[in-house]
């Protein structure tokens, strides 16, 4: 029987976050907290980074919720609402909630990268690509 009371905590320094973990095009994810690397069993939590003037393939994260904090930069995420195309544009200290199976992608329209920390319901990270939902949008240049 495993003791509940004296297990130890897991220390993930920020420099050791792994790449090890489902991708999507215009992003790098990196994996901090999951059953793969520290033995979580309903969390799992690691950061994006979408470089400037760059967007996300279109993708959902199955029957995950997700829980993001932007860290830096000025992310914009994007998903349908019938067949209206909804942005929302966030930045700094901002959160944002994506519900189980909503089709969404992240822009960076700025001149710097944009990086967001991730929490999801599920030990994986779970990430299912899309082909594009919608027409492409024209990030413009500065």
């Amino acid at each position: 029987m495993t003791d509940l009371w004296h297990q130890p905590l897991r220390h993930i320094r920020g420099a050791d976050l792994t790449g090890d973990t489902n991708q999507t095009t215009g992003m790098k994810r990196l994996e901090a907290i999951s059953g793969k690397t520290v033995g979580s069993r309903k969390v799992w939590m690691g950061e994006t980074h979408v470089a400037p003037v760059t967007n996300s393939g279109d993708h959902h994260h199955g029957e995950a919720e997700t829980a993001i904090y932007v860290k830096s930069g000025h992310p914009v995420f994007v998903f349908a609402d019938g067949d209206e195309e909804i942005r929302i544009e966030a930045g700094p200290g901002d959160y944002i909630f994506v519900p189980p199976y909503v089709p969404h992608r992240e822009e960076n329209p700025a001149d710097e990268e944009a990086v967001v920390v991730i929490a999801r319901s599920s030990q994986e990270g779970i990430v299912v690509n899309l082909p594009s939902l919608w027409s492409p949008v024209d990030v413009p240049a500065d």
